[in-house]
């Protein structure tokens, strides 16, 4: 398999999308010849045209209006948002328009098959402006699905299942690893199943839970906790909606304890939202309460940004104040 950095998988995830599918555009702010802030879409506008991969105005409302009006037409846009933390004046396009298209034709019309890209987190020195983890917005949204990759095997796969997807789906990048993470990955054409966790390493003491770039620092906590005779299991939860209850419920159930860590921070995080799931389907089988290591309750640090992140460390310990309990 070809070694590729997390970037690569999306690019070449693209390409198979747009040449397998004619209806498919790539359109944002700088998608086109530049390749997006990231590089991205690199490549795409050369080979696919301007019809098909092009720019749009500085204008995030008007660029998902435009794919909602494009998906309600049959056509298979994926929208870039070049920030996580400019996709709120898109907020209501995409809550009252995207998100409830299907429902209010009673299923004669929708626009299924939008896909918003959109990089999300810290860890690139980015400041309050580009460093926001902003996915538990969208979980309380009925009609959408919310899906973070954590390598590039992961984001190829999960991002062309979800621009086949016959419901809108934001899918958020995690830039910190854009280059950082790199790995195997297919060649060709596959999709990864999407509502569907995955345990990305088995264990009997403690669950951990994550997604995006949050996956690697708690793979890291978890070899710590090994060298201390504490053995972890890690679920990927991948798809945040909806999410994989029976995956992590059957984890918890076999080790007794969860712990989750996002980036977002605490109050409001979607981490809230799997405790009071969990504790409600595995309460007689909790030896401790639930932790979450999550960012912090402040606006997004430029000098402190590490402070402020939920690192290996601050996981590390939550896993031994768990086991101890």
């Amino acid at each position: 398999m070809a070694q590729m950095n997390l970037l690569h998988a999306i690019n070449e995830a693209l390409d198979i999308a747009m040449g397998n599918d004619e209806r498919v555009l790539v359109f944002g702010e700088d998608v086109g010849h530049f390749g997006g802030v990231f590089r991205a879409t690199a490549k795409l506008q050369d080979k696919y045209g301007k019809a098909r991969c092009f720019n749009t105005p500085l204008t995030e409302q008007g660029i998902i209006g435009f794919a909602n009006g494009l998906a309600a037409q049959g056509m298979r846009p994926v929208a870039e948002i070049q920030f996580a933390d400019y996709i709120f004046p898109a907020f209501d396009q995409i809550v009252n328009e995207t998100a409830k298209f299907r429902y209010r034709s009673g299923n004669e019309f929708d626009v299924g098959g939008l896909t918003i890209r959109t990089p999300y987190g810290g860890g690139i020195a980015g400041g309050h402006y580009h460093s926001q983890s902003p996915e538990a917005y969208f979980t309380q949204t009925p009609g959408l699905k919310v899906v973070v990759p954590r390598n590039p095997e992961q984001a190829k796969g999960l991002l062309l299942a979800s621009i086949r997807d016959d419901n809108p789906v934001i899918f958020f990048e995690p830039k910190r690893i854009y280059r950082a993470s790199v790995g195997e990955v297919p060649e060709g054409d596959y999709e990864i199943p999407l509502s569907q966790a995955e345990v990305v390493q088995e264990g009997t003491d403690i669950t951990l839970l994550g997604w995006g770039a949050q996956m690697e620092l708690i793979e890291n906590a978890a070899k710590r906790a090994a060298k201390e005779g504490i053995s972890c299991e890690i679920i990927d939860l991948r798809t945040l909606m909806p999410w994989d209850v029976d995956t992590v419920a059957a984890s918890v159930v076999k080790t007794g304890r969860l712990l989750i860590s996002h980036e977002a921070p605490l109050s409001g995080g979607f981490a809230g939202e799997i405790a009071a799931t969990i504790q409600d389907q595995c309460f007689l089988h909790l030896e401790s309460p639930i932790a979450r290591v999550c960012g912090l309750d402040t606006p997004y640090p430029l000098s402190l940004e590490k402070e402020h992140m939920a690192n290996e460390h601050k996981i590390f310990e939550a896993i031994k104040t768990s086991v101890n309990f």
